[in-house]
């Protein structure tokens, strides 16, 4: 009998976990390797409701299982000792699990690589711990292009555009992902599970201020703020102070549509807490306004839904942030970009401290990567 090997948190153990593990025993004998509970604190932001040696008695009373290991690594591959012990055949992960690291690994060692897609058992509905939780409909944000001119010791430099979309929760995005997960949870402190209805403008103003009272050392830039409460696609506009003159908002279905149908997201795992981004910058006048154009050509884009053009300026404005922030990325974000280069477009890092998601531009499906959902207007 073959051995597969499938790793995760395991917290809530719900029916989503049991379909998922009776799916893994029609490959072969199970083997569950689980993070311990200082990792997942380290990777997600928030502790188990389970500690490690409950999640392990649970899932070792589960028929479908062989054994449960707790494993002792750090990071998203946290389970390498763990590894070595089972030399598995068969590495079993569902869709929003994939990562190029882990596929690397199995590639590496003669693994086979298999990826289930997330689907619930007949007649049960779809789970997630997540979900089991709290139904927080908070979402979080991504910016598309021109991040840092938010920053009023940038956009000083020469004003420019941020570009953000709203993203749905649909899966437990990865803490410290360049996604504004840190206002998002300043957001769930005001607001709980949801944005209250009203102005969008002085609930992002009033977001903004929760996040960054007086004394504040290292100012949140409002785009965080914004991009969490403003529903569609939006453009805002600096000009050397910390919020917009002015807010271009689109919530055209078809633009919408359209964004959702043309990126996709990389796992690259969390980004280091104890890493500077803001070490060792170039901030220029020139820096501000490639950024800046790049923040204009990529708006025009994406209202006239070229893709060629979105993917052009979505990079040429990773290529301005970086230039300005060469703190933002490393040679393994560099090479793994390479691998996509023949797929995609267009990319870039999701945040500013080199971890998170790689965002990809594409006319066709990536195999393997996570597919966004933006914030429609109506939800309100």
């Amino acid at each position: 009998m073959k051995k597969v090997i499938v790793s995760g948190c395991f917290d809530l153990l719900h029916s989503g976990h049991v379909a998922f593990l009776n799916e893994a025993a029609k490959l072969g004998e199970v083997h569950v390797c689980i993070g311990n509970d200082e990792n997942i604190h380290q990777l997600k932001g928030r502790h188990t409701v389970n500690p490690q040696n409950e999640r392990q008695y649970m899932l070792q009373a589960l028929s479908a299982v062989h054994k449960v290991y707790v494993s002792e690594g750090m990071g998203l591959i946290d389970f390498l000792k763990e590894l070595e012990e089972i030399k598995p055949d068969i590495f079993l992960v569902n869709e929003d699990g994939a990562s190029p690291a882990k596929e690397a690994l199995c590639k590496e060692r003669g693994i086979e690589y298999v990826i289930l897609p997330r689907l619930p058992h007949e007649n049960l509905p779809a789970r997630s711990t997540t979900t089991l939780r709290t139904e927080c409909l908070i979402p979080f944000r991504i910016d598309l292009a021109g991040g840092w001119l938010d920053q009023p010791y940038v956009s000083k430099h020469h004003p420019g555009s941020v570009l953000t979309i709203s993203i749905e929760p649909t899966l437990e995005f990865n803490n410290r992902s360049g996604m504004s997960s840190s206002t998002r949870k300043k957001a769930i402190e005001l607001w709980r599970t949801e944005i209250p209805l009203g102005d969008r403008e002085k609930l992002a103003k009033i977001l903004f201020t929760y996040e960054n009272p007086p004394g504040t050392v290292e100012i949140a830039g409002s785009q965080d703020a914004l991009g969490i409460v403003m529903p569609g696609v939006n453009k805002y506009d600096y000009e050397g102070d910390y919020w917009p003159t002015k807010i271009q908002a689109n919530h055209n279905e078809d633009i919408l549509a359209w964004l959702e149908n043309h990126l996709y997201l990389i796992t690259l795992g969390p980004r280091n807490s104890s890493y500077s981004v803001l070490d060792n910058t170039h901030i220029s006048q020139a820096g501000a306004k490639a950024l800046s154009l790049a923040a204009d050509n990529c708006w025009d884009a994406i209202i006239n839904k070229d893709i060629k053009a979105f993917g052009a300026a979505f990079t040429a404005s990773f290529e301005a942030q970086i230039a300005m922030f060469p703190n933002m990325v490393y040679q393994d974000i560099f090479d793994l970009i390479d691998t996509y280069k023949s797929q995609a477009l267009g990319w870039k890092l999701s945040g500013a401290g080199g971890g998170g998601y790689l965002i990809l531009v594409a006319e066709k499906p990536i195999a393997n990567a996570i597919k966004i959902k933006i914030r429609r207007k109506d939800r309100q």
